[in-house]
């Protein structure tokens, strides 16, 4: 097992997109909590403001435990934002951890 980053970028006006996939993309992230193979997750605001409202958001960020790149990959890919078109593009990468110890 290793760490990934899956650092994905929205598409123009993705809030209408993200808010009628978020339960099943939150269902996702939680099972991987549960699994203790999350190290965090969230979205990146269009705005400095933790509720950007009708601003939205312009990304995400997960960074999780997975056996390999090609798992991160595949996990990526099935991600109910990814399939509801939110994400314009979704990058996977090896992730190292330096803090916190």
């Amino acid at each position: 097992m290793a760490l990934y980053a899956i650092i994905s970028e929205d598409v123009e006006d993705s809030l209408e997109k993200r808010m009628s996939a978020r339960p099943a993309h939150i269902n996702r992230l939680q099972a991987l909590q549960d699994a203790g193979l999350l190290v965090l997750a969230g979205p990146h605001p269009a705005v400095d403001s933790d509720n950007p409202g009708e601003a939205g958001f312009t990304g995400s960020l997960v960074v999780a435990e997975f056996n390999d790149l090609e798992a991160a990959q595949q996990w990526a890919d099935s991600d109910p934002y990814n399939k509801a078109g939110v994400y314009a593009k979704v990058t996977v990468k090896p992730f190292k951890k330096v803090f916190p110890q």
